[in-house]
């Protein structure tokens, strides 16, 4: 009883929320509005006040408006006299509501777009599926097979490598794939991924970031 209540005091507890609040994910752009990454509202709320953000806001009709910390305060005013209930952070006399986009004002690049080459990207790359038996399995039931094997001057490279369960691997052992008549089902290429699409696996995207971002289909989860 006493573990249930402290639950339900947490969940109601003005400061919780706050911290809630300030943990939710805020979506990033640079200053030609391209979308660059995503970070906390706690670091968004402190780039803006900074001077090195604007909040980006989206009405009701899908119009988007920027704004300053004090442009954005009064913002939120106006939303407590609509009894609008969006997240917020609050003192004794403001309402700050969490942004949800910012645009940072100087900064003008895209992120890398290269991906790291590991074990894990190579099974997401290949969406967990054999690149011989073409069947889906969990990653755990994967290895990594050598197109070329290693031992005939195969590289370990993006172009070289694909996801292949065990018992197509030990079919494969190192023969060339004409020598096994085994071929991958698709090519196997560098992936290009934006970094920040990393997380949308885990996060819901919000609908205001839909005009900026292609949302995963929850297959991407890429490994720093």
């Amino acid at each position: 009883m006493l573990a249930g209540r402290a639950k339900v005091n947490t969940m109601t507890d003005p400061k919780a929320r706050a911290v809630i609040a300030l943990d939710s994910q805020v979506l990033v752009l640079n200053r030609l509005w391209q979308p660059v990454n995503t970070c906390t509202a706690r670091r968004a709320v402190t780039l803006v006040f900074l001077g090195h953000a604007h909040i980006v806001h989206r009405d009701e009709e899908k119009n988007y408006s920027t704004h300053d910390a004090y442009s954005w305060l009064s913002l939120a005013q106006d939303h407590h006299r609509q009894k609008a209930q969006p997240p917020c952070l609050r003192s004794a006399r403001h309402a700050f509501v969490v942004p949800e986009i910012i645009v940072l004002t100087l900064y003008d690049r895209l992120p890398k777009t290269e991906v790291k080459f590991t074990r894990h990207n190579v099974f997401i790359r290949d969406r967990h599926t054999c690149q011989y038996c073409d069947r889906v399995f969990d990653p755990r039931d994967l290895n990594l097979d050598h197109v070329i094997p290693r031992d005939k001057g195969g590289r370990t490279t993006w172009e070289n490598v694909v996801a292949s369960c065990i018992r197509c691997n030990s079919r494969k052992a190192n023969k060339l794939p004409h020598e096994a008549r085994m071929f991958p089902r698709t090519e196997p290429r560098a992936p290009r991924w934006r970094p920040f699409h990393s997380s949308m696996r885990h996060q819901e995207a919000r609908p205001s970031w839909l005009d900026f971002i292609e949302v995963s289909d929850g297959t991407v989860e890429i490994s720093a």
